[in-house]
């Protein structure tokens, strides 16, 4: 073996290591059994609510997926009446939203890891051996597929002329959205130490921009791939490499001339587009991310509570504590809601003036007459992908290959 790949096992050997200590235990790996710490690990039990908002299950279907023991960056993405989704073992299906319908379904033949993402008649995903593979949106008929040569746990961003991937080693590729060939690259340093996962790179006007594992927000010229601005949102503290992860994991939020961007163990900030300046910073820990919405920022933190904030200065507004250690996925804005889901396959629902809960439902449960409660996290329904919104629906996939469809009425402010 030479020094070059044995530098490269060592660098995944760390990764996978970080990766199960931040994403399952969020504590230092121990080959001691230690009863009390493995109780203060573990998931916070539910306490049961009554609905106060009729949530429904309009449909649901299920692809042949399966539950990863590694995270990965697969999830749903939507479209023009259409919605994606893809499994490791590399088939992408489309169905109808409205009703569920699958309209067709592609093998790839590749252990796929980061996508789908649909825009302008393409649905793109990434594989686990460096390949960006494109579809039609159509009929999914292979369009064009290239190798960037690392491994890509991320969804692409799709624009009119070019394909921006974001893949593990650092390095943001621009890609030609006609024929994937390659028109640029850019890259920041990547620690000896990460989290498993990326950043999903955001098109913003003229700007490519994506988190990387060093901290740092990169925002480059779409077209050529030239740097315009390059702002830190982790700051590196502590003694021990594992205290030092600062990586900018959480997809990048934009917003007009707004961009938001949360880095694990580090801060959440507001960024000016234009400029990279950063406007107000609040500290805080997310791998998973955060949304917004006109007056609010809402971030899902690494130790599973759900925190609002005022979008204009970073003041916090309320914190819901109820979910910790429950491996959030990244809120979303649904009917004025803010909604997240967990591992154990429960869509929470929490008002956004205050945060307290006002509905659950279970991913694979049309209605329950009895209060949604678990206790445990679920391989065969964890959610790791955060739910999405498309045509009044909430579209939520579960690891294992579940796709279904919510409908609840809007907030009504009071």
């Amino acid at each position: 073996m030479n020094a070059a790949t044995g530098s490269r096992r060592a660098r995944w050997a760390a990764c996978l290591a970080a990766a199960l200590t931040v994403a399952l235990t969020l504590s230092a790996c121990t080959h001691k059994k230690d009863t009390k710490k493995e109780a203060a690990d573990k998931p916070v039990a539910l306490v049961p609510i009554t609905n106060s908002v009729e949530v429904r299950r309009l449909w649901a279907t299920k692809i042949s997926g399966e539950a990863p023991k590694l995270r990965l960056g697969l999830g749903v993405a939507a479209n023009d009446q259409r919605v994606f989704v893809a499994s490791h073992k590399g088939v992408v299906e489309a169905f109808a939203v409205d009703s569920g319908k699958r309209l067709w379904r592609h093998s790839v033949k590749a252990p796929l890891s980061g996508g789908p993402s649909a825009a302008f008649g393409l649905v793109i995903v990434g594989t686990s051996k460096g390949e960006v593979i494109a579809l039609s949106e159509a009929d999914g008929t292979p369009v064009w597929r290239v190798r960037i040569n690392a491994e890509i746990l991320a969804g692409p961003a799709i624009g009119t002329d070019t394909v921006v991937v974001r893949a593990v080693d650092g390095k943001m590729h621009g890609l030609s959205a006609k024929d994937g060939s390659e028109s640029w690259v850019a890259d920041q340093q990547v620690p000896r130490l990460s989290l498993r996962g990326t950043s999903a790179p955001l098109l913003s006007g003229d700007l490519a921009i994506s988190g990387f594992d060093n901290g740092r927000l990169l925002a480059v010229n779409r077209r050529n791939g030239t740097t315009v601005w390059d702002t830190a949102v982790g700051q590196s503290h502590g003694s021990t490499e594992l205290a030092r992860l600062i990586d900018v994991d959480a997809p990048v939020v934009g917003d007009g001339e707004d961009i938001f961007a949360v880095a694990f163990q580090g801060r959440l900030a507001h960024i000016s587009r234009d400029t990279g300046q950063v406007l107000w910073t609040h500290d805080t820990s997310s791998y998973r991310g955060l949304a917004v919405d006109d007056t609010s920022v809402y971030v899902s933190t690494s130790e599973g509570n759900v925190v609002g904030l005022d979008r204009r200065n970073g003041t916090e507004h309320w914190t819901q504590k109820a979910l910790a250690r429950r491996q959030l996925t990244a809120p979303v804005v649904y009917g004025g809601y803010v909604v997240v889901a967990d591992g154990g396959g429960v869509i929470h629902w929490l008002n956004p003036a205050d945060g307290e809960f006002v509905a659950r439902a279970l991913v694979d449960k049309s209605s329950s007459s009895k209060p949604v409660t678990s206790k445990t996290i679920s391989l065969d329904r964890r959610i790791s992908s955060e739910p999405i919104v498309a045509n009044g629906l909430l579209l939520v996939f579960t690891d294992s290959g579940l796709l279904s469809a919510f409908r609840a009425p809007p907030y009504v402010k009071h």
